[in-house]
């Protein structure tokens, strides 16, 4: 018969094996780098952040290094693959996995110790290396496969209270209150592809060709620049398909007003501001449009900074798909944000007009 009584470790003269224990027992990804653990009973060795379920203590041996455990006839984990470089980056898509897998289920509640224990790391280093490559926090993540799920479930045909049971709400109250920030819209709006929604337009000329604003009672919902009026009539139906979509010759009350504050903008006389916006986003993209929204006149950023500045400085590319989906551009500057090089980069209504668009504000300064 094997024998699996712990072996003694003369790698590890300095450390208390209570203290290494103790680390195993927490999933202590401080840890991970200096101590390892093998279990005797199927010579596998893992970090102490591993998920695999612990093994019993009189079972298990320390090592300080890999080689060391691997001199001793063991094997790497393939869940916390120990003999690898450790990636904050795969830790998080472990969580992230788990979080698409199970976002939709009532009867699960994923709370951050679940998450840090399926990602191998604490709840503080998870909470933080995710908010750093995600954008979000991962409830907020969470919130947002929900969201995601529930905009799915509605376009099969789905009844509003099947979608939000089938995307992980407790009840249609809290797919309502989630969709007031997510969908710009009630789910039965959504549902019915935008029909019943007002959105109340006006066309103008200005200095960069024909100018429309679109709003709802709650906001502007839509601003895009054209060659024609047909050009900019054609952008806002396909954007709204199947919204009651009027065109107002000469706006007054609030209307006016905001029409009026994006076209200071587009002569690159000063930002916008407090000016109510109502459109559909995810919270990084909101916050990405926040932060664009902190640039002075007539100042650019570059797509890394703008990353850096909302705390997710490997999310460039997710910070130019929220710069290219951005609706109420003008009111949101997103023409302010360039290439690390320099370059101009995208824009949604041409490289001439985001270059004009620089001028003017530059000799407005």
């Amino acid at each position: 018969m094997r024998n699996t009584a712990p072996e003694f470790n003369a790698t590890l003269p300095a450390v208390n094996e209570m203290t290494a224990w103790n680390s195993v027992l927490n999933r202590d990804s401080a840890a991970d780098d200096d101590l390892f653990y093998g279990v005797t009973t199927t010579r596998i060795y893992c970090r102490p952040s591993c998920p695999s379920r612990r093994p019993k203590r009189e079972n298990i041996t320390f090592f300080s290094s890999t080689e060391a455990a691997e001199r001793a006839g063991f094997r790497a984990c393939k869940r916390c693959t120990p003999d690898r470089p450790k990636s904050p980056s795969v830790a998080i898509q472990r969580a992230r996995d788990y979080i698409d897998e199970h976002a939709g289920d009532l009867d699960e509640r994923i709370t951050l110790s679940l998450l840090s224990e399926h990602a191998g790391l604490s709840p503080y280093h998870l909470q933080r290396k995710f908010k750093q490559t995600v954008g979000l926090t991962p409830a907020q993540y969470i919130r947002a496969r929900k969201s995601e799920k529930l905009k799915t479930e509605l376009r099969k045909g789905e009844t509003v209270s099947r979608a939000s049971f089938g995307a992980g709400y407790g009840s249609s109250s809290r797919a309502y209150e989630d969709a007031a920030t997510r969908l710009g819209m009630t789910p039965a709006t959504y549902k019915r592809g935008g029909a019943g929604s007002q959105i109340d337009y006006v066309m103008t000329k200005t200095s960069l060709g024909t100018l429309l604003v679109g709003a709802t009672e709650r906001g502007v919902c839509f601003v895009t620049l054209g060659d024609t009026q047909r050009d900019v009539e054609d952008a806002l139906e396909s954007e709204y398909p199947a919204a009651a979509r009027r065109r107002i010759g000469s706006a007054e009350g609030e209307l006016h007003a905001w029409v009026q504050a994006v076209v200071v903008a587009v002569e690159g006389d000063r930002t916008p501001t407090e000016v109510p916006i109502d459109v559909q986003a995810s919270a990084f993209r909101w916050k990405v449009w926040r932060e664009l929204q902190k640039i002075p006149l007539g100042e650019t950023r570059s797509y890394t900074e703008v990353a850096a500045a909302i705390g997710s400085p490997r999310a460039v590319r997710a910070v130019a798909s929220a710069c290219a989906n951005n609706r109420v551009a003008l009111l949101i500057p997103c023409h302010r944000v360039i290439r690390q090089s320099g370059d101009l980069g995208g824009y949604r209504w041409g490289l001439d007009r985001k270059k004009r668009l620089l001028e003017k504000e530059r000799a407005a300064e």
